[in-house]
């Protein structure tokens, strides 16, 4: 559905992810407050990450993802995308969109294959440190390839100089945290350690993790309190192994309190996710960083080299994340206040809050017109 209006419009073609959603999100808030009229384009998995997202309104295309290297699952593929692709076509030319923002993932696809065709500007928003397969195709199109750090590998030749680092758009709460002092540690007090492994992380983390926590010498396990996030078949698993050592631990599924949680932490134990490296600059949090061995492109891997270089974290390779590896590296870190302290004020040297506001900067300067 459409509704008419007299401010310019910005569609926001995301999807597939909350890694591609929530930054779109942060993004289309900064629109709204500009003036503009935003519209959320997306597919049917999108949607489901779009709950409160800012859109005036919405369409849903048809999209799909050249996975499969079966021919005729390619080729359904490949209709769905055109339809996909027709159907934007069509909603354009009654709109009239002033600038399409593309922030990843293949329900993205169908809006920047419209715009191109159309001659409407393009801005390409790449969350991770490696440029993902849409935005790769398209990048040579948009008048400016944004992106979350510095590092951004994949960029087709003759892209070059449209690349603008800004950051990764968060929300509001995490910002808040950003304000927050890192909280009071010294060496034999108490540490508060979160772990957030993510719907593909968590597993691998609820298996290790625990045991590396409770092998710690009795003095410094006395001293962790464990905020952890565990797949819902390992919860009471994971709380028995921290009840019968007698550490403290609060063991949950998922919490909507993440920001509260991170002000509280003294250490992070994470993937290396680009919502996720990103957060934790800009709250100012030093981490343990473990990449997702399967992710595309080891972009997971490529994510966290800012944070390692700048001092703010360790990364732990998945093949070598054991109790053996980990405990050591662990029981060094919450050994030292100083260190802990050092790599916080590193981490929040990293953040660049500001993202979303860099990012509409160069939608409207692509697209020729302030809102406000």
């Amino acid at each position: 559905m459409t509704v008419p209006s007299t401010k310019p419009l910005v569609v926001v073609a995301a999807g597939g992810t909350g890694g591609h959603m929530f930054p779109a999100q942060a993004f289309a808030d900064e629109m709204h407050a500009r003036g503009w009229t935003v519209a959320l384009v997306t597919d049917e998995r999108g949607k489901k990450y779009a709950t409160n997202f800012p859109a005036d309104w919405r369409l849903e295309v048809e999209a799909a993802t050249f996975g499969s290297k079966m021919p005729h699952k390619l080729l359904a593929s490949a209709l769905k995308l055109r339809a996909g692709t027709a159907e934007a076509k069509r909603n354009f030319e009654k709109t009239k969109p002033k600038v399409v923002a593309g922030f990843g993932g293949y329900p993205s696809y169908p809006s920047l294959s419209a715009a191109r065709a159309m001659g409407v500007p393009i801005v390409i928003h790449e969350q991770n440190s490696v440029l993902g397969r849409v935005n790769r195709l398209f990048a040579k199109a948009a008048k400016f390839v944004a992106c979350g750090f510095d590092r951004l590998d994949r960029l087709p030749p003759g892209a070059e100089g449209t690349k603008r680092v800004v950051g990764n758009p968060v929300r509001n709460a995490i910002k808040a945290v950003r304000e927050k002092p890192y909280p009071e540690l010294d060496d034999a007090g108490p540490i508060n350690i979160l772990i957030t492994g993510g719907s593909q992380g968590a597993r691998l983390f609820g298996e290790v993790i625990p045991k590396a926590i409770i092998g710690l010498p009795a003095d410094q396990r006395a001293r962790v309190h464990v905020v952890q996030q565990a797949r819902e078949e390992q919860l009471e698993a994971v709380r028995s192994v921290y009840k019968d050592a007698r550490v403290s631990a609060t063991v949950e599924a998922f919490f909507s309190d993440m920001h509260e949680r991170l002000a509280a932490a003294h250490l992070i134990i994470a993937r290396a996710g680009a919502s996720t490296v990103t957060e934790l600059a800009i709250a100012g949090r030093p981490s343990i960083l473990i990449p997702l061995g399967i992710a595309m492109d080891d972009h997971q891997t490529a994510n966290a080299e800012g944070m390692v270089t700048g001092a703010a974290a360790d990364v732990v390779p998945e093949p070598v994340f054991t109790v053996e590896t980990f405990g050591p590296l662990l029981l060094e870190r919450i050994s030292n206040a100083g260190v802990l302290r050092a790599r916080a004020k590193a981490a929040w040297q990293l953040g660049k809050p500001n993202a979303a506001k860099e990012l509409a900067d160069l939608a409207e300067q692509a697209a020729g017109v302030k809102a406000g």
